[in-house]
């Protein structure tokens, strides 16, 4: 697990400013830590434990497959929100969020096809046959769609979390993920509403350090989950299912029902009567085919002794003869 913000790089990044204390909200009562010369000033205790369980969420919902979308439209996020979301590799939204991004996601995949249906056009130089008026039609619509959905080309359905810069600018995609049922986890400032982000961040929204140390720290937690999702991943390939690996052994038998479903044992079943028949006839078979082997082996012995004895006469043959010859 990557280190975790200490407090000393909160204060430097000026995490703990809020915003004056005649604009607050007093639902936030519960993150302010003070107040000084007319500023809210943030727990950044709170902060530290709230964006330690922040960050456990979104490693482990990438570590199960989720997906992360980074949204901030602000102009102090915009650049870091890009930069973020491109080096963990999850969908962003830094330009301007869309009416129905997640309540009307099928619409907006048909735009990214048109997009790259547009871009092939590009490509294969389609587009020159077209006349200079439509060409650069094509050519603007392309940019105006790489604008407002490029960041949401690699995101292929519903993603499972929000992070959220800024969520009074952000209202409309906090509302779509609330009806959605799409937890959010939000960096939230003094004058926000909490009660609509499952997982609050307090912190100062304004500041372009603050706003790039903990979007960073969200994008170390997406890292680390692909990392452990991968893990996973190639421990699943090393070790194979028992089913795979397991030999049978030579001299184990298996029955029919070992090896045979159970339609077609119901097919090739044999009632018990049969059977017990059938096994009688074979056992008998099995009596007459020993008793033959019996007989013919019998009969061999007996064949042996005949020449045995047959040897023994002529040898016996032989030595008279020669007896006579001598005398």
């Amino acid at each position: 697990m990557s280190p975790a913000v200490s407090m000393k790089a909160l204060l430097e990044s000026g995490v703990h400013f809020g915003h004056r204390t005649n604009k607050w909200n007093p639902l936030m009562r519960p993150y302010i830590f003070t107040e000084r010369n007319g500023i809210h000033i943030i727990d950044l205790q709170q902060t530290v434990k709230l964006l330690d369980d922040a960050f456990n969420v979104v490693r482990d919902t990438v570590a199960s497959g989720g997906t992360i979308l980074f949204v901030g439209t602000k102009r102090q996020a915009q650049e870091t929100i890009l930069e973020e979301a491109e080096r963990c590799g999850m969908p962003y939204v830094n330009e301007r969020w869309l009416g129905g991004t997640l309540t009307n996601w099928s619409t907006i995949q048909q735009r990214i096809i048109e997009l790259e249906r547009l871009e092939r056009m590009i490509e294969s130089g389609e587009v020159l046959k077209l006349t200079k008026k439509e060409g650069l039609l094509i050519d603007r619509e392309i940019q105006r769609l790489k604008m407002r959905l490029s960041g949401l080309r690699t995101m292929r359905r519903l993603p499972d979390l929000l992070f959220v810069v800024d969520i009074e600018r952000e209202e409309t995609a906090v509302h779509e993920a609330n009806l959605k049922s799409i937890p959010v986890v939000a960096m939230v400032d003094t004058n926000c509403d909490p009660r609509s982000i499952d997982y609050i961040i307090p912190s100062n929204d304004d500041a372009i350090r603050a706003i790039k140390l903990l979007i960073g720290r969200i994008a170390d937690a997406v890292i680390e989950g692909k990392a452990s999702r991968k893990d996973e991943e190639e421990e699943m390939v090393v070790e194979r299912p028992s089913f795979i690996s397991r030999k049978i052994d030579e001299d184990v038998e298996l029955d029919d029902e070992d090896l045979l479903g159970a339609s077609t044992l119901a097919k090739i079943s044999i009632p018990k009567e049969i059977k017990s028949e059938i096994e009688e006839e074979l056992e008998e078979e099995i009596d007459d085919v020993e008793e033959i082997d019996v007989q013919e082996e019998e009969t061999v012995e007996a064949e042996e002794v005949d020449v045995q004895v047959a040897e023994d006469i002529d040898a016996q043959a032989d030595e008279a003869v020669e007896e006579s010859d001598n005398e």
